[in-house]
């Protein structure tokens, strides 16, 4: 008996992991037609189908998926090995946004690490409005206005994107009672997000609302750089609540109005599906440990 097309059955492993023939060419850099054609060369090796085909669905039959279970296995323990050989690390690569970074992930990171010792992590920034590579990354923190899609990503919502004005506590002493006014934000100094249109629109909607021609004030194209501004006293400035609540918890800024600012954007977190067997499995129990995280907090 000739010897089973490993190919092939590189090719069916994929179409059952990621539940469809385009998902698993993507996977493999292939047409669908070619993934198509290797599925034909196991059927006809194997002389039964592996799939019921309806129309242009298919399912996958039972002895099917306890091939796929077994072939899932042995692919991973060959990766593996030929890896281990090649002295490739296994790293999972999670892209974060530099907020997420800083203020979420690194400060909680160290509870993973010890829960999962066995996991490696690598972090790299995933830059507002770049596209990610998701076969280079296997989970991508970012922040959108619309939930993103892709053909080989899961989208998770994460957290609330909505922004409160917040600044340290020696900022509001200096002004000497809770901000009630237009006239009283000036004076604590605003502090920008890229541009004024945040503050503009914040503004708009206090009680008395005085001319706001002029929103002067220091502008950081990095939300980090316009958080250490508040944390150090130079302004008022409107910060994802999700990001600063730690600051708030431990009086390192106060928030000075319930009223929240919500421009439609939040956290997503990004699942890569076109990783290897191993790296996927370590990818879900990051992202259940993150949403317990999120939960928990």
């Amino acid at each position: 008996m000739t010897t089973p097309p490993l190919n092939a059955l590189r090719a069916f492993e994929a179409v059952a992991r990621l539940g469809s023939f385009r998902a698993a060419a993507e996977a493999l850099y292939v047409t669908q037609s070619a993934v198509s054609h290797q599925i034909r060369n196991v059927e006809e090796w194997l002389g039964r189908p592996l799939f019921e085909r309806e129309g242009n669905r298919t399912r996958l039959l039972p002895h099917g998926a306890d091939l796929a279970r077994s072939l899932a296995g042995s692919l991973t323990e060959i990766e593996a090995a030929c890896n281990r050989a090649r002295n490739i690390s296994q790293a999972l690569v999670i892209a974060a946004i530099p907020s997420v970074a800083m203020c979420w992930l690194i400060p909680r990171l160290s509870r993973f690490l010890t829960a999962h010792p066995e996991i490696e992590i690598r972090i790299v920034y995933a830059m507002h409005g770049r596209e990610i590579n998701f076969h280079d990354v296997h989970l991508a923190f970012v922040f959108a206005k619309q939930p993103p899609s892709g053909p080989i990503i899961e989208t998770h919502f994460y957290l609330a994107g909505q922004s409160v004005p917040v600044c340290s506590p020696s900022r509001l002493a200096h002004l000497g009672h809770t901000p009630e006014t237009v006239a009283d934000f000036l004076a604590l100094g605003l502090l920008h997000d890229g541009t004024p249109t945040g503050w503009k629109t914040w503004l708009s909607g206090v009680t008395d609302p005085a001319a706001t021609a002029s929103l002067d004030g220091t502008t950081f194209e990095d939300f980090n750089l316009l958080r250490a501004a508040a944390l150090s006293g130079q302004g008022v400035a409107l910060c994802p609540k999700a990001m600063i609540q730690p600051d708030i918890e431990s009086g390192g800024l106060v928030q000075i109005s319930q009223r929240i600012q919500d421009d439609g954007y939040n956290y997503y977190l990004l699942c890569s599906t076109a990783a290897p067997p191993c790296i996927s499995r370590h990818a879900q129990v990051f992202r259940d440990w993150a949403m317990a995280e999120r939960d928990e907090a």
